[in-house]
């Protein structure tokens, strides 16, 4: 078997994937229509919104990587987590982890229930809460591990276990971990789902969403929806999240080497309330993560005693960008409060644990040393 480093390197120009003049790189196929031959039998494309070759390379490759049945590109990630929920019809219910990223919170609290869609939160790191929440109309348990931002883990065989026992799928937001370091088909899942925008570009040049369904009959479904809604990804950033995962694994792994020294770096800091971390032996979920991960991933969060505090943090921080995102080459620092969760309200971001005093840091591949400096000087005038 391919190691996956591999296959991200030359899925998508694999016998098919690509045309046959030996180029190295998948063609960009700027084409909003394609010829067809014949009156009577149409060739593999014949609209851009319903697929071109070079977004076909893309998600032929994606459906490789995570070892399901068909791959879809699109436009953002958003988009690739609500056409996945696209698949429910009025009256079905979704049982959801309450520790879910801003945007999913949003579409599933205020567009969903116009469609007669209905949701319960849950701590998913207490299976039997899962379970009481599940009800008759139940069709969907939707699993995001490692959570955004306070990491919080989900023992994903143990949930997709309760949603076969149900009759109910499973979706996976696989953004933080990829497929290089967490496989929840193999482990279950009907559909996962990443935005793309993070890691598998990782260069902070494109916004795009990736969705992998396990089975054929959910691979006719999604692409019906794709199809429809017509929010596929483009040509040109097709081609480059081709380019750009091809270095994901060097990547992430030294970002993620990097994140495991900045963590404890933190954790023994006086002024750091906490610090959420899979790879730490404290963070709740840690053998969890360990038994169904194989890496703690590049993305940490802590919390500082106030946002006077963090403000004074942010403001002394030299290297990374502050912005909205992760998984770029650049470390970015985030306050989740009014970026990637302020669609939530403020008492329901509390129940969440993202207070005003949590910061987000997506570790980037600056020197380390440097990156240790940087908050060391920082934390230092954020106590003054």
């Amino acid at each position: 078997m391919t190691n996956l480093e591999t296959t991200l390197i030359h899925g998508a120009i694999r016998e098919g994937y690509a045309d046959k003049k030996g180029a190295v790189n998948v063609p960009i196929y700027l084409a909003s229509t394609f010829h067809q031959e014949s009156i009577d039998e149409f060739g593999e494309f014949d609209y851009a919104r319903s697929g071109n070759p070079t977004r076909d390379a893309l998600e032929r490759a994606i459906a490789e990587l995570e070892g399901g049945d068909r791959g879809f590109a699109f436009a953002t990630g958003m988009a690739a987590v609500t056409a996945s929920l696209m698949l429910l019809s009025s009256g079905d219910h979704i049982v959801i982890t309450e520790d879910v990223y801003g945007g999913t919170y949003r579409f599933v609290t205020k567009v969903l229930p116009r469609f007669g869609i209905t949701h319960t939160f849950v701590d998913f790191t207490d299976l039997e809460a899962v379970r009481a929440a599940v009800k008759p109309e139940t069709k969907l348990l939707y699993i995001e591990t490692p959570s955004n931002p306070t990491l919080g883990i989900t023992d994903i065989r143990a949930v997709v276990e309760i949603a076969k026992e149900h009759g109910a799928l499973s979706f996976l937001d696989n953004t933080f971990m990829t497929p290089l370091h967490q496989r929840p088909l193999d482990l279950g899942v009907d559909i996962v789902i990443h935005s793309a925008t993070k890691f598998l570009s990782g260069h902070s040049d494109i916004v795009a969403g990736l969705a992998v369904t396990k089975t054929a009959e959910l691979s006719e479904k999604l692409y019906f929806i794709q199809n429809s809604f017509g929010s596929v990804l483009g040509v040109q950033d097709s081609y480059t999240l081709i380019q750009n995962m091809k270095t994901t694994a060097v990547r992430y792994n030294e970002s993620s080497r990097v994140a495991m020294k900045i963590a404890h770096y933190l954790q023994a800091h006086p002024l750091v309330k906490q610090v959420y971390y899979p790879g730490l032996e404290t963070h709740p979920g840690y053998a969890v993560h360990a038994a169904q991960s194989t890496s703690a991933g590049a993305v940490l969060s802590f919390t500082l005693p106030s946002y006077e505090v963090a403000k004074k943090f942010v403001e002394a921080m030299k290297i990374p960008v502050f912005a909205v995102s992760l998984g770029g080459v650049e470390s970015i620092l985030s306050y989740p409060a009014k970026m990637s969760h302020a669609a939530m309200e403020p008492e329901e971001r509390l129940k969440r644990g993202i207070t005003d005093g949590l910061l987000r840091f997506s570790v980037g591949l600056e020197n380390e040393e440097d990156l240790l400096a940087d908050f060391a000087q920082a934390l230092e005038k954020a106590a003054q």
